[in-house]
């Protein structure tokens, strides 16, 4: 390098370099001790032509290799590489080592003037690329999620949202989009893959644990009754006295747990929660996937948080029944009720289908892990009651034309930075979710919807405000795309609330 000055003048002309980066590119170019500098990394050809072009003596380019998504919604999800290639999140970072491949390298004798000598001696050594991974998403269905999340999110002025779609019977993943509002107020789907690495309360969904653990040890069946309060206080008169009240506003009365489930109870589901012990409600939460990662072992996955039964203590042995005191993730939420949708068997979530190597050998990844949850009669009955929650409950926005689908709300409160529910301002933020499967008949896609701090002020910061409707669209996108059919014989929701419901 004869000119460093000029060429960084040259060069910093074409790269639009302020004055201070060409006046660092000057000094680096002027160093002795190094027989190497960057100019540019990863610059268009149309750049890069533009600098060869000028003839600067000891400048020249090589070809780099780099990622290119053909859908930005899947940032999130497939993470990022640094300048050099190297994965630092998402399945980039998972897969690195078959992703990454082995470097070239190119020895080359020059003059004086930096330039290549014709009979100067030179040595190659091609790169060898790295490997593939086929995932589970199906881009089409991946693509029409990321747009009615997005729209879904901006109509109700959340701070984000996620939805997952997964294969009931598989476990693979679909979709999973992540959508999340930047501080200029837009909103972008490729800031984290947040159904996986973040932990929420997940509020009212927790219900269908809860009853069908009770069901499931023969404590309860669907006409079970239990006197229901609109607000009870709890361990009355301890450290622990705790008032929990229902969403809504009614008398003392009677209700099954049919109704319960169907109308969203927070004091029946406790009730019902409370004819089994801590271990077993706790054992049944374990089963179900909670407090542990899945097995996608997604990089910086969290667990969620569940404390040991023997851990709980005044409001930890009522709040878990509806969705209070643990955390899970979207997708332990969504692998959580998708037991309910196969027959109450829990089948570990699938994000990659195979992997091939550089030789091109396809090795298909192993079938999902299962575990047995609750009996296939508890599942079978469980579908019943959440295809209620859809027809004549909470759930509503969620129907399908010709088609019954089994879902629940859930809308939960988010921790404040004190510590609280309640902020300082006497404000509150929400979490609001659906998750649901169809057909209900014949289950074969489970799909989550969670929003995140939807307007606190407005009507659509509930699950089934927020959540469902979202739901409904998915939904029926995937009739659409994979020509799901309705059981012989169901028509739908049909029909008025039925009396016994009230």
């Amino acid at each position: 390098m004869t000119d460093p000055v000029g060429v960084a003048n040259a060069v910093g002309g074409i790269l639009q370099l302020t004055d201070e980066a060409k006046l660092e590119l000057s000094i680096k170019l002027r160093d002795q001790s190094s027989s190497f500098v960057y100019v540019a990394r990863q610059a268009d050809q149309r750049l890069a032509d533009s600098i060869i072009a000028l003839g600067l003596k000891g400048v020249s380019s090589y070809r780099e290799s780099g990622r290119a998504l053909t859908s930005s919604g899947l940032r999130g999800l497939i993470g990022r590489t640094d300048i050099d290639g190297l994965g630092i999140s998402g399945l980039e970072l998972q897969y690195q080592e078959l992703l990454a491949g082995k470097d070239g390298r190119i020895a080359r004798e020059v003059n004086a003037n930096g330039k290549s000598m014709a009979a100067g001696s030179s040595d190659v050594v091609e790169a060898t690329p790295g490997g593939r991974l086929v995932t589970t998403i199906n881009r089409t269905i991946q693509f029409q999620v990321d747009s009615i999340l997005l729209q879904q999110v901006q109509f109700v002025v959340a701070r984000g949202g996620s939805a997952i779609v997964m294969d009931t019977k598989t476990g693979e993943i679909y979709a999973m989009s992540n959508i999340r509002r930047n501080t200029d107020g837009t909103y972008t789907s490729d800031s984290g893959n947040f159904a996986a690495v973040e932990a929420h309360e997940p509020g009212s969904v927790a219900k269908v644990f809860s009853i069908a653990a009770a069901m499931n040890e023969g404590k309860v069946v669907p006409a079970t009754t239990f006197t229901v309060p609109y607000q009870e206080i709890y361990d009355k008169g301890t450290a622990w006295e705790y008032k929990v009240s229902d969403g809504y506003v009614h008398p003392t009365q009677d209700m099954t747990v049919r109704k319960i489930i169907v109308d969203s109870s927070n004091n029946g589901t406790v009730m019902i929660s409370r004819s089994l012990d801590s271990k077993t409600n706790y054992d049944y939460l374990k089963l179900f996937g909670f407090g542990t990662k899945t097995s996608v072992n997604y990089p910086a996955e969290s667990r969620g948080v569940l404390k040991p039964s023997e851990k709980w203590q005044g409001t930890e042995k009522i709040t878990f029944a509806y969705g209070y005191g643990y955390t899970a993730t979207g997708l332990q939420l969504i692998s959580a009720v998708n037991a309910i949708a196969n027959k109450g068997v829990y089948i570990a979530p699938k994000l990659v289908k195979s992997t091939v190597d550089a030789k091109g050998v396809v090795t298909d990844t192993p079938q999902s892990p299962t575990h047995q949850v609750v009996s296939e009669a508890t599942a079978k009955t469980m579908t019943e009651l959440m295809t209620d929650v859809v027809c004549h409950g909470t759930g509503g926005l969620a129907q399908l034309s010709g088609m019954s689908v089994a879902g629940k709300t859930g809308t939960a409160y988010k921790l404040q930075k004190n510590g609280k529910y309640e902020a300082a301002d006497g404000t509150y933020s929400y979490f609001a979710s659906f998750v649901g499967f169809l057909p209900a008949g014949n289950p074969q896609m489970t799909v989550l919807v969670s929003i995140d701090e939807p307007d606190p002020t407005a009507k659509d910061r509930f699950g089934g405000k927020a959540a469902a409707p979202v739901f409904a669209r998915i939904g029926q996108a995937l009739i659409n795309e994979l020509d799901i059919r309705p059981t012989q014989g169901d028509a739908g929701c049909v029909g008025p609330r039925p009396g016994d419901l009230g």
